[in-house]
Protein backbone atom coordinates (compact mmCIF):
# COMPACT_ATOMS: atom_id res chain seq x y z
CA UNK A 1 0.00 0.00 0.00
CA UNK A 2 1.38 3.41 -0.92
CA UNK A 3 1.63 6.15 1.63
CA UNK A 4 -0.73 9.12 1.25
CA UNK A 5 0.97 12.25 -0.09
CA UNK A 6 1.83 15.03 2.32
CA UNK A 7 -0.46 18.09 2.18
CA UNK A 8 1.76 20.07 -0.20
CA UNK A 9 2.17 17.08 -2.50
CA UNK A 10 -1.57 16.37 -2.42
CA UNK A 11 -2.32 20.04 -3.21
CA UNK A 12 -0.02 19.84 -6.23
CA UNK A 13 -1.50 16.51 -7.36
CA UNK A 14 -5.11 17.75 -7.09
CA UNK A 15 -4.25 21.05 -8.79
CA UNK A 16 -2.72 19.07 -11.67
CA UNK A 17 -5.88 16.92 -11.87
CA UNK A 18 -8.03 20.06 -12.06
CA UNK A 19 -5.87 21.61 -14.79
CA UNK A 20 -5.87 18.38 -16.82
CA UNK A 21 -9.60 17.65 -16.37
CA UNK A 22 -10.66 21.13 -17.41
CA UNK A 23 -7.92 21.78 -19.99
CA UNK A 24 -7.00 25.00 -18.20
CA UNK A 25 -4.38 27.20 -19.81
CA UNK A 26 -2.83 28.21 -16.50
CA UNK A 27 -0.60 25.73 -14.71
CA UNK A 28 -1.27 23.85 -11.50
CA UNK A 29 1.18 26.10 -9.66
CA UNK A 30 -1.10 29.09 -10.26
CA UNK A 31 -3.96 27.61 -8.23
CA UNK A 32 -3.68 29.11 -4.76
CA UNK A 33 -4.58 26.80 -1.86
CA UNK A 34 -7.10 29.20 -0.31
CA UNK A 35 -8.46 30.95 -3.42
CA UNK A 36 -12.09 30.13 -4.23
CA UNK A 37 -12.53 27.44 -6.87
CA UNK A 38 -16.10 28.44 -7.71
CA UNK A 39 -16.98 31.81 -9.20
CA UNK A 40 -14.31 34.37 -8.35
CA UNK A 41 -10.84 32.98 -7.83
CA UNK A 42 -10.30 30.11 -10.24
CA UNK A 43 -13.64 30.89 -11.87
CA UNK A 44 -15.11 27.41 -12.12
CA UNK A 45 -18.80 26.98 -12.82
CA UNK A 46 -21.11 24.13 -11.80
CA UNK A 47 -20.22 22.04 -14.86
CA UNK A 48 -16.50 22.43 -14.08
CA UNK A 49 -17.13 21.37 -10.48
CA UNK A 50 -18.94 18.24 -11.73
CA UNK A 51 -15.94 17.41 -13.93
CA UNK A 52 -13.57 17.90 -10.99
CA UNK A 53 -15.80 15.74 -8.77
CA UNK A 54 -15.71 12.97 -11.38
CA UNK A 55 -11.93 12.88 -11.76
CA UNK A 56 -11.39 13.16 -8.00
CA UNK A 57 -13.83 10.31 -7.39
CA UNK A 58 -12.07 8.09 -9.93
CA UNK A 59 -8.56 8.95 -8.74
CA UNK A 60 -9.12 8.68 -5.00
CA UNK A 61 -11.77 5.95 -4.83
CA UNK A 62 -14.71 7.66 -3.18
CA UNK A 63 -17.87 9.30 -4.42
CA UNK A 64 -18.48 13.04 -4.48
CA UNK A 65 -22.21 13.39 -4.96
CA UNK A 66 -23.97 16.37 -6.52
CA UNK A 67 -26.62 16.30 -3.76
CA UNK A 68 -24.11 16.45 -0.90
CA UNK A 69 -25.04 19.42 1.28
CA UNK A 70 -21.33 19.90 2.14
CA UNK A 71 -20.30 20.59 -1.49
CA UNK A 72 -20.04 24.34 -0.96
CA UNK A 73 -17.56 23.69 1.85
CA UNK A 74 -15.74 20.87 0.04
CA UNK A 75 -15.25 22.88 -3.17
CA UNK A 76 -14.64 26.23 -1.45
CA UNK A 77 -10.90 26.08 -2.21
CA UNK A 78 -8.11 23.73 -3.22
CA UNK A 79 -7.20 23.37 0.47
CA UNK A 80 -10.74 22.35 1.49
CA UNK A 81 -10.99 19.90 -1.41
CA UNK A 82 -7.64 18.35 -0.46
CA UNK A 83 -8.67 18.06 3.20
CA UNK A 84 -11.83 16.24 2.11
CA UNK A 85 -9.81 13.92 -0.14
CA UNK A 86 -7.31 13.17 2.64
CA UNK A 87 -10.14 12.29 5.03
CA UNK A 88 -12.09 10.09 2.58
CA UNK A 89 -9.71 8.57 0.06
CA UNK A 90 -9.52 4.82 -0.39
CA UNK A 91 -6.75 4.92 -3.03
Amino acid sequence: MTEAPQPAALHREVAELIVAALNLENGADTIEADAPLYGEGLGLDSIDILEVALVVSKRYGFSLRADNEDNLRIFASLRSLCEHIAANRTQ
